[in-house]
């Protein structure tokens, strides 16, 4: 399986990641560490996440994922910078959940991500 660089493939990414983290196999720590540096901070809805708690973040989702679907409608990237808009559509053990989300990045210099900002909002 080939894994898409964050820098060469935004929405290729978004696609593996969300699938790798939400319904892999794999240990959580791998999948978040190829596509993002050690350092990662994740802002989301004015909340910091850090390597640890993304990590901590994935192994319930893992337990109650169903489903999740992402609709891209923009992306841009410029230098090190990334934005991203698109919907996520999940279902979590029948509950469903629809979230439009803002995504602002900062590109490492091999291309994984090192900040992610993130807002996000109900259609």
């Amino acid at each position: 399986m080939t894994h898409p660089v964050p820098r060469d493939d935004i929405a290729g990414y978004l696609r593996a990641y969300v699938a790798e983290m939400a319904f892999g196999d794999e240990d959580p720590a791998v999948v978040l560490d190829r596509y993002h540096t050690p350092d990662v901070v994740w802002h989301n809805d004015g909340i910091r996440l850090d390597r640890e708690r993304l990590i901590a973040h994935a192994r319930p989702v893992r337990r109650k994922a169903t489903r999740c679907d992402l609709d891209i409608h923009d992306t841009l990237t410029s230098g090190d910078r990334v934005a991203v808009r698109y919907t996520m559509d999940s279902a979590l053990r029948g509950a469903s959940i629809v979230a439009e989300i803002y995504m602002f990045g900062e590109l490492a210099p091999d291309g994984r991500l090192r900040r992610i900002d993130q807002i996000t909002r109900t259609p």
